[in-house]
């Protein structure tokens, strides 16, 4: 949380908590917290709000176990509305849905974090029977050759085939990219991250 002091006292006692999956941006749900529950969620690095029904605190997943791993808090500008970004585990909605708004309002681009998230899991488990284990136990000069097969067939459906095709080629082509990352121990975060400072200037 930011220094600013949250501006409880404004709206009752309750602020609105708008919580957002720490890896691809997406709004998982919207739930209200006074100070008590604030104190409690960085304690326990769980998210808990104060149930307005229950008229008591409540941590997500008490009951279910589907937790929202505390990851940062922030306040908006007028210190009345807190941002809470988090890691869910398991799906955040009773119905069963990764959001409380349904499971189609991920940023699209938001999945690569996820696959990103996938590959590291894949890197440091090794399951057998995975593809990307056997990637992984190729070595480096065996995933760095999948990524250039990977490119010249990205090229050449480029030149020579439908859209379908060149997307099906560029995904794999960012899925081996990925991989070879990992190996190296980089996210593809930090590929994003260099875009973004190339942008900048």
């Amino acid at each position: 949380m930011s220094e600013t002091v949250p501006d409880f006292a404004k709206v009752g006692g309750l602020l609105p908590a708008i919580v957002q999956h720490a890896r691809t941006g997406e709004v998982l749900m919207l739930g209200y917290m006074d100070e008590a529950a604030l104190a409690k969620t960085r304690e326990l690095g769980q998210v808990t709000f104060f149930s307005r029904s229950k008229q008591r605190l409540w941590t997500k997943g008490e009951t279910s176990g589907d937790t929202l791993g505390l990851v940062d808090a922030r306040l908006d500008c007028d210190a009345d509305t807190i941002l809470v970004r988090a890691l869910p585990a398991g799906p955040t909605c009773h119905t069963g849905t990764t959001s409380c708004f349904g499971d189609d309002v991920a940023p699209p681009l938001g999945f690569l974090a996820e696959l990103d998230a996938l590959v590291a899991s894949r890197h440091a488990e090794r399951p057998q029977g995975s593809y990307t284990t056997t990637l992984f136990e190729g070595g480096i000069r065996r995933m760095a050759q999948k990524v250039g097969e990977e490119g010249v067939e990205t090229a050449l459906a480029a030149i020579a085939e439908d859209d379908d095709a060149l997307i099906g080629e560029a995904a794999d082509l960012v899925f081996h990219l990925m991989v070879v990352l990992r190996a190296r121990g980089i996210g593809f975060d930090a590929v994003a991250a260099k875009l973004a400072s190339r942008h900048a200037k």
